[in-house]
Formats: structure tokens, sequence, C-alpha cells
């Protein structure tokens, strides 16, 4: 019997508390800059950054000029290119300039898209990493389970082992032993539930990463992290930081210019039009080429039915992108309360765990085993203190991965780093 205390004492202070070395993510951060490489929706982005920066030039350039050729005042009757004055061969050209001011604001809108795209491309890239981290923390939950079942299920074929013993030579009785087969069996049966989850993880983060199949081994141990989180200063960080919302202050200023373009229609454009006409001699006279300029205007007569309805469309699209971004500041605020409270009452809880809780389970565990060494416990209570020391451990790591998970969420929230 002597033996065997030992040996499972071993085993149980050999897991006395998680370690917290603070080895460096390094690859966690490799993880997130190969999705920001590989991922097919950031691809994706950058190709509409690309497309919005093509748009800038054209927006702002003028519209072709018309070329026009042509005969001038040619007599039906007989064809004749010398029988009247006023008889021409004409080469014209008509380019529209826009009124005063139209085509700088074309420009503003798409410069515009383009500030809205590139920090579109960024919140991509931020959810995409904000993916990676989550499984990637999901996968260390399932690891670290995996190993603290495995170890529990040995404790536990030991006091079975024991509880088999006993009962052979009359010792104990015959529930003490099923009771320990039953443990064990759940045991085997949380392993099998682990193994399942870990290849849906698995396939998570491969997708995050661009990846077809193959994950890298994992980083260290999860472990807390020790984070100052203050309530209004996240908060300023996200309207300062956070690509969605720096997107949508774009699109509001966007939506400003195009209702400035949309009021410039009340003005005319110019249509500027420049014409050779060639005749040709007689033998009489000698006929002197000519040249014709002139420029017309638009009339913006119909604004009832049509210009004041594009200015009513603009101010209605920039109004609702206004709307748009203070929903979403309320649906930040309300989200960062909630991960910050999450954070620091899972960090409270790790803390609570690795100071009373998993010491004093395992102090409990160590008292039975030496009640029960000398015959003034039962093997039950020896067991339910194990297994109540192993429900604390699954806690303990529940909440490091909840910690990360939620730290994980604030920064993609507010987009600013935090670890």
């Amino acid at each position: 019997m002597k033996w065997f205390s030992g040996v499972f004492l071993l085993a149980v202070l050999a897991f006395a508390l998680p370690a917290r070395a603070e080895a460096p993510d390094t690859l966690l951060r490799s993880l997130a800059a190969e999705a920001a490489e590989n991922n097919a929706d950031i691809q994706a982005a950058r190709r509409e950054v690309e497309a919005a920066r093509n748009r800038v030039s054209p927006a702002a350039a003028l519209d072709d000029p018309m070329l026009e050729l042509g005969v001038v005042n040619l007599p039906a009757e007989s064809l004749s290119f010398r029988k009247e004055d006023m008889t021409m061969k004409m080469i014209g050209l008509t380019q529209r300039l826009p009124y005063p001011g139209k085509r700088a604001l074309r420009r503003d809108v798409a410069e515009k898209e383009v500030e809205a795209a590139e920090n579109n491309l960024q919140e991509a890239v931020n959810r995409v990493q904000r993916e990676v981290k989550m499984a990637y923390f999901d996968l260390g939950q399932v690891d670290e389970m995996q190993r603290l079942v495995e170890k529990n299920r040995r404790i536990l074929e030991q006091l079975l082992s024991i509880a088999e013993t006993r009962y052979g030579v009359g010792q104990t009785s015959q529930a003490d032993v099923l009771k320990a087969q039953t443990q064990v069996s759940k045991m085997l049966d949380e392993l099998i539930k682990l193994g399942r989850e870990r290849p849906m993880i698995e396939a998570e983060l491969n997708r995050a990463l661009g990846r077809s199949s193959g994950v890298p081994a994992l980083a260290p141990p999860l472990r807390p992290r020790e984070v100052v989180l203050q309530l209004a200063e996240l908060r300023a960080a996200a309207r300062q930081s956070r690509p969605q919302l720096l997107a949508q202050q774009s699109m509001i200023a966007r939506s400003t210019k195009q209702l400035d373009l949309a009021r410039k229609d009340y003005y005319p454009d110019f249509d500027v039009r420049f014409s050779y006409g060639q005749r040709d001699n007689t033998v009489e006279m000698k006929r002197e080429d000519m040249i014709s300029f002139t420029v017309a205007i638009n009339l913006p007569v119909w604004r009832g039915s049509k210009l004041e309805p594009r200015v009513s469309e603009a101010e209605a699209l920039r109004e609702q992108a206004s709307r748009m971004y203070q929903a979403r500041l309320n649906e930040i605020d309300a989200m960062l309360r909630r991960e910050v409270a999450n954070a620091e009452q899972s960090l409270k809880s790790v803390r609570l765990y690795e100071t009373g809780i998993l010491p004093q389970a395992r102090l409990a565990v160590e008292a039975a085993l030496s009640a029960y060494r000398v015959g003034r416990t039962d093997f039950l209570m020896l067991l339910d203190s194990q297994m109540t020391v192993f429900n604390y451990e699954q806690s303990y790591i529940s909440n490091v991965a909840s910690q990360n998970k939620a730290l994980a969420e604030i920064e993609f929230l507010t987009g600013k780093t935090l670890f």
C-alpha cells in the first residue's frame, strides 16, 4: 500500500499548477502573418483596393473629345465642290468641359472610396487574424484538456488497481471497484470527444490560413496574460484605430462630396467646338478656307423632376452613412463592455484557482490519501477528492482560454494590439 501512496502522490503533484512561463507567441504571430498573406478574403479585399485606386484618375478626367468630319453646303443637284462659295469640306473637334469644381469633386468622391477600401482591407486582415487567434486558443485548450484527462485517467487507473486488490482480499466493497471503473470509462469518453473536436478546430484554422491541410505544432501551453484594460481608453482607441469605423467615416465624407456634386448639377457644362472648312478654288477665284469656333451649354431646366431628386438622394445617403456609423459605435461600445468584463472576470478566476482553489483541493486529496492509508476514510471519499481536483483543473484551463479569446476579441474591436 505504501508504494501506491507514493506513486499516487507524485502523480497528483506533477500537475500541481500550470506553468506560467512567459514564452513568446512566435508561432501565433507567424500564423497571423501567413493568414494576412494567403487568406482568400484578404486577397479579394486587396483587389478591391486596386480597383478603387484605378477609378480615381478616370473620375476627374475629361470626356473623350468628339471628332467631326463632313461636307457643308454641297449643292444637291450638281454635287460640285466649286459651284457655291460656301461649299466646304469640314473637320471639327468638340470637347465637353464640366462646370468648374465638378471634376475636383468627382476625384474627391473616388479618393474617399479608396480610403474606405483600404480600411475595409485592414478590417478583413484584423478579422481573419482574430479567427486565427480564436482557433489557436481553442486548439491550445483542447490540447491542455487532453493532457489533463490523460493524467487523470492514469491516476484513476491506479485507484482502480488498488480497489481491485483490496476487493480481492475482502478489504473493500465491489461498489468501490465499480465506481472507479466508471470514472476511468468517463475519462476515455472525454478523450474521444476531445479527439473529435480537434479536427474541426484544425479545419477552421486551415480555412483562415488559406490552407487546404496541415496545421503546425502548437505553441507552449496557454497562459493567462496580464493586460490592463481601461474601458474609456479602449473606446477611444476604437474610434481612432478600428478600420471599420474609419471606413464608415470615409463613406460619410464621400456622401458629403457626392451631395456637393449633385448640387453642382444646377450649373451647366460647356461644349467647345472648333472646326476647319476647306473650300475648292475655281479658275476665276481663289477661295479662302474658313474656321469656326462655338460654345454650347446645356440648360438644367428640369429641376423638379431630375435635379432636386438627385440632391435629395444624396442627402439621404449621407444621413444613412452617419446613422450607420453611430449604430456601429454603439455596438462596439456594448461589445467592448462585455469582452472587458469577460477578460477581467476570467483573469480573476484564474488567479483564484492558482492561489486558493487548486492548492486547497490538492491538499484535500493529499489529506484523503493519508487518511485512506490508515483506514480513517473510505475509498469513495478519496475518489471524489481526486475528481474535484480534475474538475477544478478543467475550469482553470477554460478560464485561461476564455481570457485569451476575450483579449483577441478586444483587439479586433479596437484595432489595437494588446499582446
